[in-house]
């Protein structure tokens, strides 16, 4: 099945015919602003609108009452939704998939040659002919034709209107269709006809891409039902009609996902709720569950031979039940049945079992559709293609199905908001029956958005339904409101018995795949919480509750779910519950991303509605990366091999020894025995959420966002902004110290800010143990010293310094990490998991020393890079050589040491905790490099990051004369002493005594810290910083402040002139750029990539900004944040953009100097391309400027504290219009 082609389709489908009906309504006047009134000139039988064209639209005849239909129709759903464009746009849609699921049910038919006419009516017999057989030949079908229609036809022929021929006949074959499949082929509304737009002769058109895009052999079923070996195989016709549903609807599943991120709107939850269900976990559900109730109930059956996903124990055996049935008591139900794939598989099932006693299958068919299969759903288009679905079952096995008039048990939730109450004067004159009426009315309130949670009791609504069906027949007068009645709440009525019918009966199996939400708002949230509380962490596990009510004693309930339920705490009433009274039968647990239908990890189950007296039979398939194709292979060599490893048989009452009841099915004796001999770690520490601001943009920084000056880094007694432990990636022992918290009058600010949750305050600013409360990956656990406030996302541990490293080893470890694979498989590590964990405390952890060391070498290597606070120099600066070659030698073998020494102390450490805890049968102390995180020297980073670190010492963040951030914010004068021509300045820019700097025409610049009152003993610097914060990035060396020449400067000083040449080329080489030389290469780095890097180092937050004037590097130029001021921008316009505009054009003129007077024909051609593109970049930096200029005069400055997204959105914003200047972020 090409499924890619399937999908296209039914995607391009749904809004093709959306865009085509909407379209059609428009020119009638109906749109999602409203709905036309008629024109004053219209008359009785001809109406005329304005819909904005220059014709008006003139309608008459059927058209008029068409449109009053879907008028009608639309004020009609606006009862039920809260706007009139929810109830437009719910029409519309209703329309389309109308349409559609008749087109794909008619295409389905005339492929397997289930027309009864046997005239293709979307295709052709003969494959080269276009035109449909049902337009070539109309007369030749079953259709019956009235004069006037044998006349329209020959008309249109002859006037060549073949689409509205083929529209006609189209419909009229729908409708012809209704006496066969009534529930899919309704008679069709008015103004469905009214919007049908579709064409056979567009080839841009449904049915020319429905013929041409999907292949016949796809929606053909299959001619045998065995496989080779016996079992029952899987029919095709399900494939395509489950997922061409599941791909209509899967842009409009995904937006609404991506819109809400939240609550779903109650139009809107069919399609957020509806998932197909892949073929082998309904195959393996419902072998497990029909399959096992017809096995467990006839021990001479041969039916488990031939189901492939019937599991059994390791020994074989199966408990056979003493209680004879029939086939016919094998009721089946689906409460959540999309588009019918469970049903479907399961009357194959029924069939084998109809067999096995004696029955025809044509005599079968039809009892499996009237006795056994019973679904339901809220979304009208699944309930049809279901209903579909199992009527083309039905007449794959018996050709006469369709014109029997076999009645089934499905439905299509329908709600009573509608109806104001049952009773009619007049025609409801039984009281009895009346009140079933208006019970049925009270209990279907808002049933489209709770669906079959809702609990129905026992009536004879068979009895009531023969009561509605004499209602007219037994009446007296008829007036206007008997008619309205007899029209509208009587047709509702049958519906609402017929589905009370289903869902207040019990079923042998309940199997199904219910929706997955746990966002509610609402009716479905009230309903849900009123009568389901304990159980309402998601609707799935509603479900899962509810459904056992829908069992017998000792029926069986299939599901297919996220498997969170069976781990988390959130689930924990549920899980008890089912341990208490009812037993696991079978579970598949997959691997995390396996079904890429669905956004989180799945299960499937089996559960028997009453006491476990057997072993659950589960397969634990975690390690089985690959998607569903291999999960199943995995299910079957399982089945075939239990002793693969992977197959479980658990006790379900030993779930109850593990803290939260996790059904951790795989787990020995030994590893119970830890749950029974450990102490939980929540008695011996306190493992805690900390603050949720509730805006982080508000209240959060990167700690290099703001002034050092006022953060705790620094030991200030004045102290904005507190380090915050705020989760991060994947990293043990310690890191990922990149934020800071706004706690200024012990957090005045967050305290009052709405929303904004301070918890466990007492523990802020002690020492403990911090992690990331979800991950991509395992726990990992990091120390962090006095001085700290965390957050919900970077939770905490606090106990005595006794436990403290023990506790980071531990959780460190491969115990651990096995132990939390069972209280917490999700990823998802909350406070109440880390509680949970085991602790059985031995002291040869802290006498070993390991863990200090692990926290040393982790700190070392964070350390190492300037995102980190105590960052101090960086390491290719910090050996005693001349070359970077060789110090990045020395680099990679530190870091390399440090690599080895701290996987070898980690897997030291998981050697004492698996001796500790006697799992030595169970796990081995291996580290793999990928869980090793420390980082190996890598080239390309490490020279990059060397390049970062001179850009800080060439703006005065760094210096070489200093370890250590420098100046990060306050006056730059008072860190670097500011020197004119023969005198130092003071503060305020004057000369000190004895100096010439008023007479002087010299720039001023920084040779020195201001480190004391005396020029003459301060610090002298061998590298000085930028003197005006602007270094200009260009294409040729322009400017005495150059970047590259200040880069070659900064070289020079840290590894000496004679080794300058070698160094350019060592680090060009590394950095892989283009140009011909390394200088080159080195320029065309900060051109193009030197701005990107420093952006994602810096985590979108970048210190350095980049003024750029576009593709054509006519003008960039860094400035360092921390030094702007509100003359910035003026002095970047000025002295940097208006210079490089000046170059520009004395080069031009040059090159028309060479141009003009060169003999030699590739100078010429040079100095062309070259004037060619100056002339481009000119172009570009006047533009610039006039973007520039406004900002220059509104002198812009910025506020540190309110961080760099803020700030760089204010330094490009004037007047409320912002102008890109700086480099997009």
């Amino acid at each position: 099945m090409n499924k890619t082609a399937i999908r296209k389709f039914a995607e391009w489908a749904r809004e093709k015919l959306i865009e085509d009906i909407k379209y059609k309504a428009g020119i009638v006047g109906i749109t999602e602003n409203g709905i036309a009134e008629k024109l004053p000139q219209s008359t009785s039988d001809t109406y005329f609108y304005d819909v904005g064209t220059k014709d008006y639209t003139k309608i008459s005849g059927i058209e008029i009452k068409q449109r009053d239909a879907l008028v009608k129709a639309i004020q009609t759903k606006e009862r039920c939704y809260k706007s009139y464009q929810e109830a437009f746009e719910n029409v519309i849609e209703e329309v389309a998939y109308t349409w559609f699921n008749r087109l794909i049910a008619i295409r389905f038919m005339e492929v397997n040659d289930y027309l009864p006419s046997g005239v293709c009516v979307l295709s052709s017999e003969n494959k080269a002919k276009k035109e449909p057989d049902l337009v070539t030949t109309p007369f030749d079908t079953d259709l019956e034709f009235t004069s006037y229609e044998q006349d329209r036809i020959i008309q249109l022929k002859d006037d060549n209107k073949l689409d509205e021929l083929f529209r006609m006949l189209f419909i009229k074959q729908c409708n012809k269709l209704h006496d066969i499949l009534p529930e899919l082929f309704e008679k069709t509304d008015d103004y469905s006809e009214l919007l049908l737009t579709i064409s056979f002769t567009d080839p841009e058109g449904i049915i020319h891409h429905l013929i041409n895009d999907i292949e016949d052999v796809d929606f053909r079923i299959n001619d045998e039902m065995y496989t080779d070996d016996g079992k029952i195989k899987a029919d095709g016709q399900v494939e395509i009609i489950g997922w061409l549903y599941q791909y209509y609807i899967s842009k409009k599943h995904d937006e609404i996902v991506n819109i809400y991120k939240g609550t779903v709107k109650k139009a809107d939850i069919p399609a957020a709720t509806q998932l197909f269900t892949t073929d082998w976990v309904v195959r393996y559900m419902v072998d497990n569950s029909l399959g096992r109730y017809w096995i467990e109930r006839n021990p001479q059956s041969k039916l488990a031979e031939k189901l492939e996903f019937f599991v059994t124990p390791k020994n074989g055996e199966i408990q056979y039940v003493d209680e004879k049935i029939s086939p016919t008591d094998l009721t089946f139900f689906d409460p959540c049945m999309g588009s019918g794939h469970i049903l479907v598989y399961a009357f194959d099932v029924l069939m084998e079992i109809y067999r096995e006693v004696g029955y025809s299958d044509r005599d079968a068919a039809v009892s499996i559709v009237e006795n056994n299969l019973f679904g339901m759903d809220i979304d009208k288009r699944a309930y049809q293609l279901a209903y579909f679905a199992v009527m083309m079952k039905a007449r794959s096995y018996n050709r006469r199905a369709l014109t029997k008039g076999i009645s089934n048990n499905l439905a299509v939730v329908e709600e009573s908001n509608s109806i104001d109450k049952f009773i009619c004067n007049g025609l409801t004159t039984d009281s009895e029956q009346n009140k079933i009426g208006e019970y049925l009315v009270e209990a279907y309130r808002d049933a489209q958005e709770i669906g079959t949670l809702q609990t129905i009791k026992k009536k004879d609504y068979k009895e009531f339904v023969e009561y509605l069906n004499n209602v007219e027949s037994s009446a007296g007068q008829i007036d206007l409101f008997s008619t309205a009645w007899l029209n509208d709440t009587l047709p509702q009525m049958a519906q609402l018995a017929k589905q009370a019918e289903i869902m207040s009966n019990k079923y042998a199996v309940v199997c199904t795949n219910p929706p997955y939400m746990n966002k509610l708002e609402g009716q479905l949230k009230k309903f849900v919480v009123d009568n389901y509380k304990a159980y309402s962490g998601d609707l799935f596990s509603v479900f899962i509750y509810r459904n056992f009510d829908y069992c017998k004693v000792d029926g069986y309930s299939a599901f297919m779910t996220p498997f969170v339920w069976l781990f988390i705490k959130t689930y924990e009433a549920l899980r008890t519950y089912i341990i208490d009274t009812k037993a696991i039968t079978t579970l598949v647990q997959m691997e995390y991303s396996a079904f890429e239908e669905a956004t989180v990890p799945i299960c499937s189950f089996v559960l028997k509605n009453g006491k476990a007296t057997e072993k659950a039979l589960c397969f634990r398939l975690s390690d089985f990366k690959g998607g569903m194709e291999v999960q199943k292979q995995k299910v079957l060599e399982a089945i075939e091999n239990k002793n693969c490893g992977y197959f479980y048989e658990a006790e379900q009452k030993d779930f109850r020894r593990i803290p939260g009841s996790p059904l951790a099915y795989w787990l020995s004796n030994n590893m119970y025995n830890v749950f029974f001999e450990g102490k939980l770690l929540n008695q011996i520490g306190k493992p805690e959420q900390g603050m949720a601001t509730a805006d982080n943009g508000r209240f959060v920084r990167k700690w290099y966002e703001v002034a050092i000056n006022k953060t705790s880094l620094r030991k200030n007694a004045y102290s904005k902004w507190i380090p915050y432990n705020n989760g991060g990636g994947f990293r043990k022992w310690y890191g990922f110290n990149t934020d800071v918290v706004n706690w200024e009058n012990n957090g005045l600010e967050i305290k009052s800010f709405p929303k904004a949750y301070v918890r466990n305050e007492r523990d802020y600013f002690k020492s403990g143990i911090t992690w990331n409360a979800i991950t991509s990956s395992d726990v990992s656990v990091r120390f962090f010293g006095e001085g700290f406030i965390f957050s919900n996302a970077g939770m905490a541990i606090f106990t005595s310094e006794q436990y403290q490293k023990y506790l980071l080893a531990f959780i460190n470890s491969c115990v651990s990490k096995s132990i939390l694979s069972i209280l917490s498989p999700t990823l998802n590590y909350n406070a109440g998991d880390m509680g949970n964990i085991p602790i059985i405390f031995s002291d040869a952890v802290n006498e070993s020393g390991l863990c200090n060391k692990c926290i040393e070498i982790s700190k070392n290597d964070w350390d190492a890079f300037e995102t980190s606070w105590d960052f101090k120099k960086h390491p290719l600066a910090s050996y005693s050589t001349n070359k970077t070659s060789t110090a990045f030698e020395l680099w990679a073998k530190e870091c390399d040491e440090r690599f080895k020494q701290l996987k070898a102390n980690e897997e030291e450490l998981n050697r004492i905790f698996i001796d500790i805890y006697g799992l030595q049968d169970e796990l081995t102390p291996e580290v793999e490099d990928k869980d090793v995180t420390v980082r190996k020297a890598d080239l390309q980073r490490d020279i990059k990051s060397l390049i970062s670190y001179a850009v800080g010492c060439m703006f005065g963040r760094y210096s070489l004369e200093r370890e250590g951030i420098v100046y990060a914010g306050g006056n730059f004068d008072d860190v670097y002493w500011k020197y004119k021509g023969q005198a130092a300045l003071d503060k305020n820019g004057e000369p000190i005594e004895g100096g010439y700097a008023g007479i002087s025409l010299a720039n001023y610049h920084y040779p020195k810290f201001h480190d004391t009152e005396d020029w003459e003993t301060a610090t002298e610097l061998s590298f000085e910083p930028d003197a005006d914060n602007c270094i200009p990035i260009t294409d040729e060396e322009y400017f005495e402040d150059d970047i590259v020449g200040l880069f070659c400067a900064w070289l020079k000083k840290v590894y000496g002139e004679d080794t300058l040449e070698e160094n350019l080329d060592f680090i060009a080489n590394a950095l892989g750029n283009k140009g011909k030389t390394s200088r080159e290469v080195i320029r065309n780095y900060f051109l193009t990539d030197f701005i990107k890097d420093h952006i994602k180092i810096y985590q979108k937050r970048p210190i350095y900004w980049l003024f750029d004037s576009g593709k054509q590097n006519g003008f960039k130029a860094l400035v360092y944040m921390h030094r702007w001021n509100a003359d910035t921008i003026g002095n970047v316009r000025v002295e940097y953009l208006h210079r490089i505009q000046r170059v520009y054009e004395k080069e031009i003129i040059r090159m028309q100097e060479i141009i003009d007077n060169s003999h030699d024909n590739k100078e010429i051609s040079n100095a062309t391309k070259r004037k060619e593109k100056l002339q481009k970049q000119i172009k570009e930096t006047k533009d610039y400027d006039a973007k520039i200029a406004h900002l220059a005069l509104s002198r812009i400055d910025i506020d540190l504290d309110d961080g760099v997204k803020v700030n760089y959105e204010k330094v490009q914003t004037a007047d409320g219009k912002k102008m890109q200047i700086l480099v997009k972020i």
